[in-house]
């Protein structure tokens, strides 16, 4: 019986398919082989292509076991992103990959989907700290992620720290590691500052600190963003009873002041910039002040 031309076509489609099926699966590689990258000291194979090895490992960022995610994907990228073995082009790509990936299931809540879009934020604060020793980001590509990671900041609803079955998810966590490094990037400038602060929480303090400790730091924005914060909280108290949205605000609001006071403090003894810890500068010292004068009245 003859196939014809259109069956013909169809075999051949078929047996590319089965083709490029059993070369992906010789492709990926198995627990072994990145526990041993790990177990050399994240050294590249011999032999193998580091960008290559790092498109597969960004597609295990989502995966649901913690170790094959966190201690292997995310380290050996970390390390590999921070040591340099990754081409520009490389990071560049998988930071536009990334940034993707912090839409992908977001304003889910409970299930495994936050964990590639946490593990990519990640990713992302250690493509971006590279960025700062080793500029190669753009301004265009820098603002996209600013911008995106804001909004994602807003957008998550999956909170949760530690899972048993899962281990660290920590989206808020990452997200203000992404955050603290993108503050720190000569592209942020002085107008993204108030941006930023509107859109933080408590569990970003660290990233509020790197904004205090830049040269260029918006004393007046910063007094105003915490008198509204102080304003909204007060307001609180004239309603009757009190919501239990305004009562968690609240005490998220008195966290981030608490933790902020402590960063700020650590920073001026040494442990933030070294201008900082050598000349704090005036508006430096009044945010210090602020955010303790702000804690007393609340």
């Amino acid at each position: 019986m003859k196939t014809g031309l259109r069956g013909t076509s169809l075999l051949v489609t078929v047996s590319l398919l089965v083709v490029l099926a059993i070369d992906c699966q010789a492709a990926s590689h198995d627990l072994q082989f990145w526990r041993d990258i790990s177990k050399h000291s994240w050294a590249v194979p011999e032999g193998a292509s580091a960008d290559a090895l790092a498109d597969e490992l960004s597609g295990l960022l989502g995966s649901t076991n913690a170790e094959l995610r966190d201690d292997l994907a995310y380290s050996i990228l970390a390390h590999w992103i921070y040591y340099g073995k990754l081409s520009h082009d490389e990071m560049n790509r998988l930071a536009d990959e990334w940034r993707g990936n912090m839409k992908k299931g977001v304003g889910e809540s409970g299930n495994d989907s936050v964990l590639l879009r946490s593990f990519s934020a990640l990713c992302l604060s250690e493509i971006v700290a590279r960025d700062v020793k080793d500029p190669f980001f753009g301004a265009d590509r820098y603002r996209a992620l600013l911008a995106d990671t804001l909004a994602y900041l807003n957008s998550e609803r999956d909170l949760r720290g530690y899972d048993e079955k899962l281990g660290w998810i920590h989206a808020t966590a990452h997200t203000a590691d992404l955050l603290r490094e993108l503050a720190m990037n000569s592209l942020f400038v002085k107008a993204d500052q108030a941006a930023t602060l509107a859109a933080i929480s408590e569990r970003l303090a660290s990233a509020i600190e790197a904004i205090t400790e830049r040269s260029d730091f918006d004393g007046d924005g910063f007094e105003a963003w915490l008198q509204r914060i102080q304003e909204r909280d007060r307001a609180m108290w004239s309603h009757s009873p009190i919501g239990l949205d305004d009562m968690a605000r609240y005490q998220n609001d008195s966290y981030m002041l608490q933790a902020l006071a402590a960063h700020l403090s650590l920073a001026q003894a040494g442990a933030g910039s070294e201008r900082v810890a050598s000349a704090p500068s005036a508006t430096f010292r009044r945010a210090q002040e602020l955010v303790l004068q702000a804690i007393k009245e609340r």
